[in-house]
């Protein structure tokens, strides 16, 4: 069994004796930071797990106790988690995973977990077809749910025979691996020579059949919408719709940037049909792509686990974590409604694209600055936990310096 590294005890208010169902955070990055914030705030205690240089969470006042765990995977991660749980006394809290490892982990291993802990995503017999995209397009297929045309790619020579208009671009079937293309998310691939040499590079590391190859749907950021939820077999209890205006990179984003809400049903009804199908529950993000072509909306993923602009949520009035939280002590879940027109934005990562985009003439300062004016959320700043935001730029600019250092580059 894996021993639990010396715990850092940030307050005192966690105590091993409470009788409040807390909830433990498997990660301290800005995604469990609006977990921590989100039951904080209603005195709800949140203990943190750690992992590398993710500190937002963990220096949060509302973070009553923090440890360290360096990556999820395996017993060994199931023996600390339970072992935390004894030691500590956190019968039945709810486990939050942030990551698609932490996922992943708890979704396998449910049976054993759920002697400990009240687990927040499903096992895994249906979070599969979430987290395995070649399952969620089998899925889609049998709700009606468009998706971008993809194929798949046992050989090279297979890769010669598709009908392949160019761009496009090659993915991962699931993340549960960490390695550069699931790092990138997609690499975007121009010509036929490109598409086999970064396939031949992808099979060093990837099983050629865990590979997809995808259309390119155009537009950028301001095509892509996200259905968000929490459910409870299949139905939505609460949901709102956004759009990600800007993200990074614009053409296919690994994080937002700028997101909005919108009211827009054509999101809505696809969401739903494919959460219902597989009888979802927990907390769900749907995100497609409107291709400007047909006015389709597409599927591109379904996010089991708290997203980068999820503090949106609750700024627009749907407090998704304390909702759930609420879920799991079986007390009734208010009805809520979301509003439209309100803001995230992370300005770290926002205004360098930004700058991109306006130089690509693709966005008029004007434009930008209106984008900013006004009430939003931020995705880091909160003025009663001021020291998350206060200590990102000095984290961002310590984790640029180690990265050169090491020899990865930006």
């Amino acid at each position: 069994m894996a021993a639990i590294p010396n715990a850092v005890l940030t307050k005192t208010a966690c105590s091993t004796k409470s009788r409040t169902v807390g909830a433990l955070v498997m990660g301290g990055d800005y995604r469990g930071l609006a977990l921590v914030r989100s039951l904080g705030r209603r005195g709800i205690p949140v203990c943190v797990i750690r992992q590398g240089d993710q500190r937002l969470a963990a220096i949060s006042r509302y973070a009553t106790r923090t440890l360290f765990y360096p990556r999820w995977g395996g017993n060994e991660g199931v023996d600390y988690l339970l072992e935390v749980g004894r030691k500590y006394a956190l019968d039945q809290w709810l486990l939050f995973p942030t990551s698609d490892e932490s996922v992943r982990l708890m979704a396998t291993h449910h049976e054993r977990l759920k002697e400990q802990y009240q687990l927040t995503v499903p096992p895994w017999d249906t979070l599969q077809w979430a987290v395995d995209k070649r399952l969620m397009n089998e899925l889609a297929d049998e709700t009606g749910v468009d998706h971008p045309r993809t194929y798949y790619a046992p050989n090279r020579d297979a890769i010669r025979s598709f009908d392949l208009q160019f761009p496009v671009i090659l993915k991962p079937a699931a993340r549960d691996q960490f390695n550069r293309l699931t790092v990138q998310k997609a690499w975007r691939l121009d010509s036929m020579e490109e598409l086999l040499t970064r396939y031949d590079e992808a099979c060093s590391f990837i099983a050629p059949e865990r590979l997809m190859i995808q259309e390119v749907v155009p537009g950028g950021g301001e095509s892509q919408f996200s259905y968000a939820a929490l459910c409870k077999d299949g139905r939505s209890l609460a949901s709102l719709v956004a759009r990600r205006t800007r993200q990074f990179p614009m053409d296919f984003g690994r994080a937002s940037t700028f997101v909005e809400t919108i009211d827009d049903p054509g999101v809505v009804c696809p969401a739903e049909r494919l959460l219902y199908a597989i009888r979802y529950t927990g907390l769900a993000e749907v995100e497609f792509k409107q291709d400007p072509r047909t006015g389709q909306f597409k599927l591109l993923d379904i996010n089991p686990r708290v997203w980068g602009w999820y503090p949106l949520c609750a700024r627009a009035g749907i407090d998704f974590t304390y909702l759930l939280w609420l879920m799991y002590q079986d007390e009734s879940v208010p009805h809520v409604h979301a509003c439209t027109g309100v803001r995230w934005v992370r300005l770290s990562t926002d205004f360098p694209i930004a700058i991109r985009e306006i130089l690509r003439g693709r966005l008029s300062i004007r434009a930008y600055l209106g984008s900013l004016a006004g009430a939003k959320e931020s995705a880091i700043y909160a003025s009663d936990d001021p020291w998350p935001g206060l200590m990102e730029f000095p984290l961002l600019l310590y984790l640029f310096a180690k990265r050169l250092c090491s020899g990865d580059g930006i």
